[in-house]
């Protein structure tokens, strides 16, 4: 497992703050920047991957570097591929060490913002780290849990922290008995070449999800086999 912790995060103030829902020039504003600033002071992004390559297939199943996964449409999306990348990224277990004042569920939502946003600067530097140092040109990414729950289950998070190795040591991210992943904004899964446009949410019937960032498709769900 190959170990990237030297990420830098420069916030987008005005951004951030937009997505936050926070006024510029106001009390919040002032509020928000020193939620900001203490996180800038403490958060360290990271993430780990490995190169695995395709060991076997069968009609439902992908075996990666020894371990076996169950999930139709993440086997058919490797079907012509021969090596992918194991994957966590996370906003750094730092930030849910900070000592903040409880109770305050508006600060506490501008908290996730803030985590939301370096979890983003962790998976723009693993996937720019990624397609410049492999030269994989276009990719997709599959993630247990994303799509309804046949398309790759969520539990299948235990097979992959297996495949990786010790996530917890290496960047701090624990995996909890429910396979729930802490800090919870983080990322895990299989990145590979290819030349379509899966997303997950193709095969998502929940429609008032607002990550969606496909519309379901009932020819890809019929080609998948999901009954």
């Amino acid at each position: 497992m190959k170990v990237l912790t030297d990420i830098r995060f420069e916030p987008d103030v005005a951004s951030l703050m937009g997505e936050a829902h926070v006024s510029a020039g106001s009390a919040e504003a002032a509020e928000f920047e020193a939620l900001l600033d203490m996180a800038c002071s403490v958060g360290r992004p990271k993430a780990a991957y490995r190169e695995c390559f395709i060991d076997a297939r069968g009609d439902d199943a992908v075996t990666i570097g020894g371990v076996a996964f169950t999930s139709r449409t993440l086997r058919m999306n490797l079907d012509n591929v021969g090596r992918v990348f194991a994957y966590v990224a996370t906003c750094g277990a730092e930030l849910d060490r900070v000592h903040r004042p409880t109770g305050d569920v508006l600060a506490e939502f501008w908290w996730d913002a803030i985590k939301a946003a370096f979890l983003g600067a962790a998976q723009g530097y693993l996937n720019e780290h990624l397609t410049g140092t492999y030269r994989l040109g276009r990719t997709i990414s599959m993630n247990p849990g994303s799509g309804d729950v046949t398309v790759w289950p969520i539990e299948q998070q235990r097979q992959l922290f297996a495949l990786l190795g010790d996530v917890q040591r290496e960047i701090g991210v624990t995996l909890t008995d429910s396979c729930l992943m802490v800090p919870n904004k983080t990322v895990s899964g299989i990145l590979f070449p290819g030349d379509h446009n899966f997303r997950a949410c193709q095969l998502c019937h929940r429609e008032d999800c607002p990550s969606r960032s496909a519309a379901f498709d009932a020819d890809l769900w019929e080609a998948t086999r999901h009954t």
